[in-house]
């Protein structure tokens, strides 16, 4: 990939770290999603620390989680060896002055005594490590440190690293770090990728560069890494997030560009056809926001441009209905549309849903009279028998809709008139993935429906999807019940979690159904202790004499298989259980969902697979372990799987986050609301927006390292001016400069698919 650059500085910049700082020493980077030159310059520091100054220990507490790793500079209150040889202790009291932080080492008795020495050098320095906790005080336990000095650094050889930076810069910069890679040793890797980028020429074309009042690449590097100011910092890192602003506009504007001089073929519909015929027989009225949209796509669909639509709603709006009208509408006008899921399961929910609705109208001209049409699914499952007879159903025209997975996207597949793409879950596809199919129909392309059932902000979605048209809706279908949610502690409150299993059960009598959801398929290999309320602590207590912690829920409840049997064997035992996960044969998933949707199955335990799709009128209640190992966004779509009828919904939060921690209170913004919208909102300011191209779902690098939408909006603003200039001056994208940048934004978009979540 490097080669394909057409710049030299992003060549330099695309150089893998293992060819600057070898093999062994950039391994650790990976845990940071750092795998380049340019990657790790822009592993900006969290923090500056200038002068006499500390780190606020009260804000770092308040702001870290639970066996986060932080970095601080702080000053030394205390040095103490505790106990005797040979289970010596050496206890340390860091304070900022209004707060303490205790840092605790262990070790031999002279190892205790040269820590000692290195700590009395003087009474600051940097400490870097892990932050748990001990009798209920938070603590760094064997943390990596080094001492600051009028001479310099003072600590172990391997800590002395930061030493090379003295005189360098008027500030101390904390990085983000982990376990095996602290902030020294990723300060010292920096000043190697500056020095291998002397000399670096600017990608960004001078124009623009002038007019937006940025400096040089290089030398917003080096003010970012080593500033002697605050103002000369803000400046270099206004280019870095100036660059990801226009990266991300310059490749939706000529996405967009790119599409508006493609053709599609006109489908304006038939009176009284197909789409009527559905319409008739649908057993609820749509919503008037449902009406609005879906006269909206009725519009573009009937122009010669392909439609580019991005339909995104709150949970339970009813955008799989709208999507339908739509493919019906280009159905009736001779024309193919295909429905692309990211799983066989919700691939199998939707053709279920569509054949349902449509009954005969979906069985083809022979069963269903001559406005029906044929539904064939496609999944990488099919069996190669049903799949010749798919494959050949869509190439003569006689499936109108065509439901599938990725398995849609190979070359075998051949369309007679595909005429609409609606694309599920977008956040699961890639760029090259979402166009795989508008190759398909020779000089004229289909048009596009893509749909998130995730809530964007709008500052996201012009940001990210900017080459999309947006419909949205928020109006929920009449006759929806309302769901009560509660965060349960099961450290505190044990009786709860045994309250939830009775209140399943008492559900069940009442004549419906319930979901319980686990995180993972199988138990960790070694599970977490669980979080247990401190006493008070004492003068005379030590490790010897700390009571046992106060037991919370069994390790069982981390993983669906073994919940599934607790629950089987125990609390649930006289009711109709499922399991769902993904890592069953298809065939057994499709099974236990329509098991569920009939009414067969009183609960269903499963995975995040239940998260979209679902539709089970009857279900009234959800019980979510470990509630604090999902997203707000996807404990979100979790809670839209039940109150879908007219009985009030319960969903319960298990947890064992402490009270006032950030992972608590992402629960409790869950518990307060249940507008995705504002959920979406609040997600995006607590977890920023690495994620919002999808690449998270493949473990890939983040395309937005520093840009937040939130906070720049208006830099965004001004990016979006400067690319759609270079569309308008640039057509063909022959400046090599904006190339490379479209180029990169569009690689970092790429995603795989996974099907076994």
């Amino acid at each position: 990939m490097i080669d394909s650059w057409r710049t030299p500085a992003f060549r330099q910049l695309t150089q893998p770290l293992d060819q600057l700082v070898g093999a062994k020493t950039a391994k650790p980077f990976a845990a940071l999603g750092l795998a380049t030159v340019g990657d790790l310059l822009r592993h900006v520091p969290r923090h500056l620390m200038a002068g006499t100054e500390v780190t606020d220990i009260g804000r770092l507490i308040r702001e870290a989680g639970q066996d986060d790793y932080v970095a601080l500079v702080t000053r030394v209150a205390r040095v103490e060896v505790l106990g005797s040889a040979p289970r010596q202790r050496l206890e340390v009291r860091l304070t900022d002055g209004s707060g303490f932080l205790g840092a605790t080492f262990f070790g031999q008795p002279h190892l205790i005594r040269y820590w000692q020495t290195l700590l009395s050098q003087s009474d600051r320095g940097i400490f870097a490590g892990k932050l748990g906790r001990f009798r209920g005080e938070p603590q760094l336990a064997h943390p990596a440190f080094v001492m600051i000095t009028p001479k310099g650094f003072v600590g172990t050889a391997k800590n002395q690293l930061m030493a090379e930076r003295v005189g360098k810069s008027s500030f101390l910069g904390l990085y983000p770090q982990t376990a095996k890679l602290p902030t020294w040793t990723i300060a010292q890797c920096v000043d190697l990728a500056l020095e291998a980028i002397t000399g670096l020429p600017d990608p960004l074309p001078e124009s623009i560069r002038r007019r937006a009042g940025l400096p040089d690449l290089e030398t917003a590097f080096r003010a970012v890494h080593l500033p002697r100011t605050l103002a000369e910092h803000e400046t270099g890192l206004n280019r870095l997030l100036f660059d990801e602003a226009f990266a991300t506009q310059a490749a939706m504007a000529y996405r967009r560009a790119d599409a508006s001089r493609h053709t599609a073929v006109p489908r304006p519909g038939v009176a009284d056809g197909l789409r009527a015929a559905f319409d008739r027989r649908l057993p609820f009225r749509l919503t008037a926001q449902q009406t609005a949209v879906g006269d909206d796509l009725d519009h573009d669909l009937a122009q010669s441009r392909p439609m580019r639509r991005l339909l995104q709603g709150e949970v339970g709006s009813g955008k799989t209905i709208v999507a339908l009208r739509a493919m019906l509408r280009v159905v009736e006008s001779g024309g193919q549309a295909v429905l692309l899921a990211p799983t066989e399961v919700l691939a199998h929910q939707h053709f279920r849903t569509v054949t349902s609705l449509l009954a005969e109208l979906g069985q083809g001209p022979l069963a269903g009279g001559p406005l029906a049409t044929d539904v064939v699914l496609l999944t990488g499952a099919t069996t190669a028998a049903a799949r010749r007879g798919a494959l050949a159903r869509i190439a003569a025209g006689e499936a109108g809709l065509v439901l599938g997975t990725h398995a849609l996207l190979t070359g075998s597949v051949e369309f007679a008139d595909l005429g609409l793409v609606v694309i599920d879950e977008q956040h699961r596809f890639g760029v090259e993935q979402r166009n795989a199919l508008l190759g398909q129909s020779g000089a004229a392309h289909p048009h596009v429906l893509v749909m998130t059932a995730t809530p964007i902000p709008r500052s996201v979605a012009l940001t990210v999807f900017g080459d999309l048209d947006l419909a949205t809706l928020t109006e929920l279908p009449g006759g929806r019940a309302d769901v009560a949610t509660t965060v349960v502690d099961q450290v505190e409150r044990p009786g709860w979690v045994d309250r939830a299993w009775a209140r399943i059960t008492e559900e069940v009598a009442a004549g419906h159904q319930a979901y319980v959801v686990a995180p993972r398929i199988d138990p960790p290999a070694e599970p977490k202790p669980p979080r247990a309320p401190a006493p008070a602590p004492t003068p005379s207590s030590t490790p010897d004499d700390e009571p046992p912690p106060r037991p919370g829920l069994p390790s069982h409840l981390t993983s669906v298989t073994e919940l599934f049997d607790y629950l089987s064997a125990g609390p649930l035992s006289g009711l109709r259980l499922a399991l769902l996960h993904g890592r069953l044969p298809a065939a057994e998933k499709d099974a236990a969902m329509a098991a569920f949707a009939a009414g067969e199955i009183d609960v269903l335990v499963a995975t995040s697979l239940v998260e979209v799709g679902l539709d089970v009128a009857n279900a009234t209640m959800m019980v979510i372990a470990d509630a604090e190992r999902f997203g707000v966004s996807q404990l979100h779509q979790l809670r839209g799987r039940i109150g879908r009828g007219d009985q009030p919904g319960v969903c319960l939060l298990i947890t064992a986050a402490a009270p006032g921690t950030p992972t608590r209170q992402r629960l409790d913004q869950v518990a307060a609301t249940r507008d995705g919208f504002a959920l979406a909102e609040a997600d995006l300011a607590q977890r920023r927006e690495g994620d919002v191209w999808g690449t998270e779902q493949s473990g890939s690098r983040s395309s937005l390292r520093l840009l937040r939408v939130l906070d720049h909006a208006d830099l965004i603003d001004q990016a979006r001016g400067f690319a759609l200039e270079a569309v308008e001056h640039d057509p063909d994208l022959t400046d090599d400069g904006v190339a490379d940048y479209v180029h990169e934004i569009e690689t970092l978009a790429h995603t795989d698919i996974d099907e076994s979540s």
